[in-house]
């Protein structure tokens, strides 16, 4: 079994010097995952691996478990004698998380250790600069450098109208056009590409992430499908992959994600034109609705700023804040803030009940 270089694979010096504090195990990183079962690639080659019982009791919540991307400490680097034991995660640099199904309200890790994510928008009528800017805050919590990269350039007719418009959400983020009909319209992708890097591939289904990293591949690694009719995309990936590429570095594929949380998203780099206004606002706690001397209603007026790109600024500030509250305290935050003018909802209640004495005349 030939060795594999596990640099390539982005096992930095800060990975091995935390490594070393683990005797006699093995590093490996996880790549794919099923079920209760992972598949990691280590030195020697690829393994299957479960988590050992301590480290299962010691999870305290769903994004302490393995994830596609994980460094991971193993008892074993090979597949003889069974499937190799997880006993250590090494402490990950960036992490993409999302809300996990059901009403837990848990963190889900999508992808860790990356560099770079690649958030994937086609130019046909999945085009939509709000649900860019809800992956924009996801992506920069993650710590990684997001990228924009337009996908089917093909299929648009009004390319410059588009990137007008997206200029005013892409706030100090790269982004790239790309064609999967030209031979060369993947190319500007791989300069974010090399030993050692990870980058990872998000947007909704259909957009061509498959495609696209079939082409970096040089074959056809991943299953793709047509768009619909109706230019919506084809759900194809149906489970988070890191593949390693022949070019060097590591790309994760991930599945389309429709609905993604925002309770850790970085909303002042995504919206950093509208923090910056607010400082120039009259009032400190500016609602910027109907106060005098706003910043940002005048940036409004005056052509700077969209009404879109503000009501949807406000909209994931409001979902950030209501995010993994159950439905009483979800009902009292918002009480709270109705009567935030009056001091809180104490101060209500002891308003409304001094009023209601003067009319009983006590």
């Amino acid at each position: 079994m030939s060795k594999i270089d596990m640099s390539n694979l982005g096992f930095s010096q800060r990975f091995i010097t935390e490594s070393t504090l683990y005797d006699n195990l093995y590093v490996g990183r996880i790549i794919s995952q099923y079920k209760d079962l992972y598949k990691v690639v280590t030195g020697s080659g690829e393994v299957t691996a479960s988590i050992s019982g301590k480290f299962r009791f010691a999870v305290k919540t769903s994004s302490d478990y393995p994830a596609v991307g994980d460094f991971a400490m193993l008892d074993r680097n090979d597949d003889i004698g069974g499937n190799a034991i997880i006993h250590h995660i090494l402490t990950r640099k960036s992490a993409f998380i999302r809300k996990a199904a059901g009403t837990s309200n848990e963190e889900q890790v999508v992808a860790s250790n990356i560099d770079t994510v690649f958030i994937c928008m086609s130019l046909n009528n999945d085009f939509n600069l709000r649900r860019l800017e809800r992956y924009l805050g996801v992506a920069w919590d993650s710590r990684a450098i997001p990228v924009i990269v337009l996908t089917k350039a093909d299929l648009c007719d009004n390319l410059p109208e588009k990137l007008v418009k997206l200029d005013a959400v892409a706030c100090g983020v790269d982004v790239l056009v790309t064609s999967s009909m030209n031979q060369d319209g993947f190319l500007s992708v791989n300069n974010y590409i090399g030993s050692g890097k990870t980058i990872a591939f998000i947007g909704s289904s259909g957009v061509g992430k498959s495609t696209l990293i079939n082409k970096l591949m040089g074959k056809n690694a991943l299953e793709t499908q047509e768009i619909r009719n109706d230019d919506k995309g084809r759900h194809t990936t149906t489970r988070r992959e890191l593949i390693i590429l022949p070019s060097g570095g590591v790309v994760i594929d991930t599945p389309g994600m429709r609905e993604l949380g925002v309770e850790s998203a970085d909303l002042s780099k995504t919206f950093s034109d509208i923090d910056d206004l607010s400082t120039e606002c009259k009032f400190h706690d500016c609602t910027h609705t109907n106060e005098p001397n706003c910043a940002v209603q005048k940036a409004i007026n005056d052509g700077l700023l969209s009404n879109e790109r503000l009501a949807n600024y406000v909209k994931l500030k409001k979902e950030a804040k209501y995010e993994g509250l159950n439905s009483k305290q979800i009902e009292a935050e918002k009480i709270s803030t109705m009567f935030a003018e009056t001091g809180g909802m104490k101060n209500a209640r002891k308003f409304i009940k001094e009023k209601n004495n003067k009319r009983r005349g006590f």
